[in-house]
């Protein structure tokens, strides 16, 4: 399968294509020996991006594995997303594309903080992000993803609700669902906070035609500018049905990279878009995939003891029979 590599070039820009390509040609032949698939967050470097078989966010990669009659599942995203797809898919052996890939906004929360936030508040339901980990997934009553949030906090039709662990997807939430108290956890994500209002601002000035799509997990002046709002795959169904020809991305850059690749005839930019990249979603390279594919390594197969994965597929159970 591995073969000499040709002699390198003096431009390094085609040694770096060259490898790419051998690196992609490793990968698929690795793929279909394991008989594996291979999910990415729209959140990843583009090359991973284009190496996978499904995109979008970790919810429905995850539901889109557990369909698949894949072995094994890479999982090109951060941990919690791997643990999601292992709950979905307890059969099967998931991998994370890098096993340093992790969420700053899942570990603001931990079980025993969820536990000592549930006795400040007795009897009140406990609706968490997708979001968090397996062990806080365990410790809640309902599951949410960005995309249902409203939806599933308006079915539990309780006068008030625990959200945890992202602030900003709760008063999302709030702002929709008036009639019920939202009681947020302070979590965030670094990555969307890293956005600004004055840039969305100068950038609108710039291309007063533009429309400026927000992720929930942005701080309300973002979100209160936006002309949509919705999760990571609905910012791109939203971008791609649209006739609009600029848009203004409020949420991590490889959404806009994303959209750039398929709409090279529309404009996407997003504000301080340096800043717009989260590291710990770049970390994934196809060296890593490749690496993994071949050597499948123990150590670092997601598991989940068995006790707590029926109280954490329970949550997302529940979400999926109330939002689908």
């Amino acid at each position: 399968m591995l073969q000499t590599a040709p002699a390198l070039s003096a431009d390094p820009k085609l040694n770096r294509e060259r490898r790419l390509a051998e690196l992609k040609q490793e990968i698929q032949e690795l793929k279909q020996l394991r008989n594996a698939v291979i999910l990415s967050h729209l959140y990843e470097r583009l090359e991973v991006q284009n190496i996978a078989d499904h995109l979008g966010d970790s919810l429905g990669l995850s539901q889109v594995a557990a369909k698949t009659d894949a072995d094994v599942i890479i999982f090109c995203g951060v941990h919690f997303m791997a643990e999601t797809a292992k709950l979905l898919s307890p059969q099967k052996k998931v991998f994370l594309g890098n096993r340093n890939a992790g969420c700053p906004m899942a570990d603001m929360i931990t079980r025993d903080d969820l536990i000592r936030f549930k006795a400040d508040h007795p009897g009140v339901p406990v609706v968490a992000y997708v979001n968090t980990s397996a062990e806080v997934k365990a410790e809640s009553d309902v599951c949410c993803t960005s995309a249902n949030a409203v939806g599933v906090v308006r079915a539990l039709q309780a006068p008030k609700i625990l959200c945890v662990p992202d602030q900003h997807l709760a008063k999302y939430i709030q702002s929709q669902v008036p009639e019920v108290e939202v009681i947020c956890w302070n979590g965030f994500c670094p990555t969307h906070l890293r956005m600004h209002v004055e840039d969305v601002i100068t950038l609108k000035k710039q291309y007063p035609e533009a429309l400026v799509l927000a992720h929930p997990e942005c701080d309300d002046p973002i979100k209160d500018l936006a002309d949509f709002i919705g999760s990571t795959t609905k910012i791109r169904e939203t971008a791609l049905k649209s006739d609009q020809r600029v848009f203004i991305v409020c949420t991590e850059d490889g959404v806009r990279q994303r959209l750039a690749d398929d709409c090279p005839d529309k404009l996407f930019l997003t504000p301080t878009q340096a800043c717009a990249v989260c590291p710990n979603m770049k970390l994934t390279r196809l060296e890593n995939i490749r690496n993994t594919l071949l050597n499948m390594p123990v150590e670092e197969e997601i598991i989940i003891p068995e006790n707590l994965a029926i109280k954490a597929r329970r949550t997302l159970d529940l979400m999926m029979e109330i939002h689908g």
